[in-house]
């Protein structure tokens, strides 16, 4: 995939290059630009902070720069829709802007949408987001399945079919998340392992046809989980899913826990970083200075 110039206008993506699996993607990148994802949450106190005003126009500099600055920088950046869908039409206009522009300069997209549901109702979401060519295409979503595994079954396959990715939620960092997550079914499997274990038997079938290296669809699972992994029985050393980690940064996790937490698998976690970036904005070669150090900080 040839990369823009860096001054190209927001919007112009042709749809992205699918004649490689998604993981096998994402781990070329993180080989090349190291383990750090941008988080890119243009909440208002940022926008504030960075002297835009909280509005369309504002989201539309905001966005310009983060990818202009992120480019050839880090491996991946990871919008978060909802700060573009509640300005309504025109803030989902800016998403697809930024989505677009990402894909034309190479620099692979997370979007953070979070979807989980059933059916048709799944199906459609996949179609909104991993049908190439499609206005808010991005190379890979992230979903929960506290409806069933299955239930995402419409995006896992569109995925496949189009050279995309899905992260799964497996095992958040939030307080509420136990209450589920850490549950176990009536033979002692933990909630979070048995999700963990149905994404791996979709890798698993990735190898099974020569596909080698990391899998397509991901795991959720925050750096700030502590020992939890451990206590429900979770051993992520032999898989292949790569695992996008919430919780560095600002959120109380550092370098250390990438390895403490993570283990043997800490190879395949990329880091999922806001704030300690963003802050650093909004001159385009703060972000990119801020960008190097932190390849530095997490390179293993």
């Amino acid at each position: 995939m040839t990369a823009a110039a860096p001054n190209a206008d927001l919007g112009v993506g042709l749809g992205a290059c699918v004649d490689e699996r998604f993981g096998a993607r994402l781990q070329a990148a993180v080989a090349e630009r190291g383990p750090v994802v941008v988080g890119v949450d243009p909440h208002a106190a940022l926008l504030e902070a960075w002297g835009l005003p909280d509005t369309p126009e504002g989201l539309r500099v905001f966005s310009r720069t983060v990818v202009e600055a992120a480019s050839g920088e880090v491996a991946a950046i990871k919008p978060q829709s909802a700060f573009f869908e509640r300005h309504g039409s025109a803030g989902i206009a800016v998403l697809e802007e930024l989505l677009g522009s990402a894909r034309e300069r190479g620099l692979l997209t997370i979007l953070d949408v979070k979807r989980g549901d059933i059916g048709s109702t799944m199906g459609g979401y996949a179609d909104a987001h991993l049908r190439a060519g499609a206005p808010l295409e991005a190379d890979a979503i992230t979903a929960s399945p506290y409806l069933g595994y299955g239930a995402l079954r419409p995006a896992i396959d569109l995925a496949a079919d189009h050279g995309k990715g899905v992260f799964v939620l497996a095992l958040t960092s939030n307080p509420d998340g136990a209450q589920v997550q850490h549950a176990r079914e009536a033979e002692g499997t933990a909630v979070a392992a048995r999700i963990i274990a149905l994404a791996e038997a979709d890798g698993a079938r990735e190898r099974a046809q020569g596909e080698a290296g990391w899998g397509s669809v991901g795991l959720v699972i925050g750096a700030t989980v502590g020992d939890a992994l451990e206590r429900l029985g979770i051993d992520l050393s032999a898989g292949s899913a790569p695992i996008l980690a919430p919780g560095f940064g600002a959120q109380g996790a550092g370098p250390a826990e990438r390895a403490a937490v993570f283990g043997a698998a800490a190879e395949r976690v990329f880091v999922s970083v806001s704030r300690a970036l963003l802050a650093a904005g909004p001159d385009p070669d703060s972000l990119r200075a801020a960008a190097r150090a932190l390849r530095r900080d997490y390179a293993l």
